[in-house]
């Protein structure tokens, strides 16, 4: 039996605004199959703009000191204090992928604590975490902690800014109750099949 990706009705990708199919469409083609999220989100196609507008803007920006895997890294630790499988699921296959690290998803999904990052990373996961529990709490020792880091002021602000962006995520992800796609949970521990020659 095939488990629906989302509570709500996922409509058919032939049936969305050009912009939403294209851009869907491109991503099958890079990934070789359509994350549940396009889809589940596609319900609302305005919001799915906008979130997909955002998400681009933290992810892909190519400024400022954060790694793409340390920016995965950020959003493993946090979707999974705030339990959400979905993006645990997700990022950590794309994590595993940046870092080549098969365990650090999972070390950073059961107990960031003890995973195995630099003292730097450790430094950002500690604020990333704090930022998600309890953001009235950060002070200017934190930036102080950071800056003694490398981090510049406006990393401080993308470490908050993808904790904040992916809270939200967590928590729309969790009340749509939307599936991990299953080629997620490979992605990353194992070699990937070589094209036959």
């Amino acid at each position: 039996m095939t488990h629906p990706i989302s509570r709500f009705p996922v409509p058919e990708i032939k049936d969305l605004p050009e912009d939403l199919r294209t851009r869907i469409l491109e991503v099958q083609a890079k990934a070789g199959f359509v994350p549940n999220v396009f889809l589940a989100l596609a319900h609302r196609p305005a919001e799915w703009r906008a979130f997909f507008a955002y998400h681009d803007a933290l992810l892909l920006k190519e400024t400022g000191s954060l790694t793409k895997g340390e920016r995965e890294m950020i959003i493993v630790a946090t979707s999974a204090t705030n339990g959400c499988l979905y993006c645990v699921v997700a990022h950590g296959a794309i994590l595993r992928i940046y870092e080549k690290k098969p365990l650090l998803a999972d070390q950073l999904a059961v107990n960031p604590r003890e995973a195995e990052l630099t003292p730097r990373q450790r430094a950002m996961i500690d604020f990333a975490l704090k930022v998600s529990a309890n953001s009235r709490a950060v002070s200017e020792a934190d930036f102080e902690t950071l800056r003694g880091h490398g981090f510049s002021h406006e990393d401080v602000w993308d470490i908050a800014a993808i904790t904040a962006f992916f809270g939200l995520s967590n928590r729309l992800a969790n009340v749509l109750s939307m599936r991990p796609n299953d080629e997620f949970f490979l992605m990353g521990r194992v070699p990937r099949a070589k094209p036959a020659a």
